[in-house]
C-alpha cells in the first residue's frame, strides 16, 4: 500500500501556502537517507523553511521532498525521505499536522513468472 504520509504533505503544504504563511517541514535529521545540514540538528531533528521565497526546484512526491538552498551562506541540495518527514506547519501559526505513525515498505522485486510445466506441446491441426 502507498504510504498517505506524501499525500498529506501535499496538501498541507498547498493549504499553508494558500493562506500566505511559511511551510515549516520537521525532519528527523538521524535518518540514514536524510541529506540536511549538520550543523544545524538539534537533538537529532531540524526545522526546514520549504517556502517558495527560501528554496529553488522544490519536489515533493511519492519518495520524498528535495530542494536547493542556502544555509549559512553555503548553496546545498537537501534530500528528506518521505519516511524522516515528521510534521509541516505554519511558521506564523504553528497550525499544520504532525505525521502519522507510518509503516514503510521497502518497493520488493516482482516476482518471476511461472515458467510453462514440462510435457505440454501445442500442434497445429488441420
Amino acid at each position: 500500500m502507498i504510504p498517505k504520509r506524501s499525500y498529506l504533505l501535499n496538501a498541507t503544504y498547498e493549504w499553508i501556502a494558500d493562506n500566505n504563511m511559511t511551510p515549516f517541514l520537521l525532519v528527523d535529521a538521524e535518518h540514514e537517507k536524510a541529506v540536511v545540514p549538520q550543523e544545524f540538528v538539534q537533538d537529532g531533528q531540524i526545522v526546514l523553511n520549504i517556502s517558495m521565497s527560501a528554496v529553488r526546484n522544490l519536489l515533493m512526491d511519492k519518495a520524498g521532498v528535495s530542494f536547493e538552498a542556502r544555509f549559512g551562506g553555503k548553496p546545498m541540495q537537501v534530500y528528506v525521505p518521505i519516511e524522516a518527514s515528521l510534521a509541516l506547519y505554519a511558521k506564523e501559526s504553528g497550525d499544520g499536522l504532525v505525521f502519522p505513525e507510518e509503516v514503510f515498505v521497502t518497493e520488493e522485486p516482482e516476482p518471476e513468472p511461472p515458467k510453462p510445466e514440462k510435457g505440454f506441446q501445442l500442434k497445429v491441426v488441420k
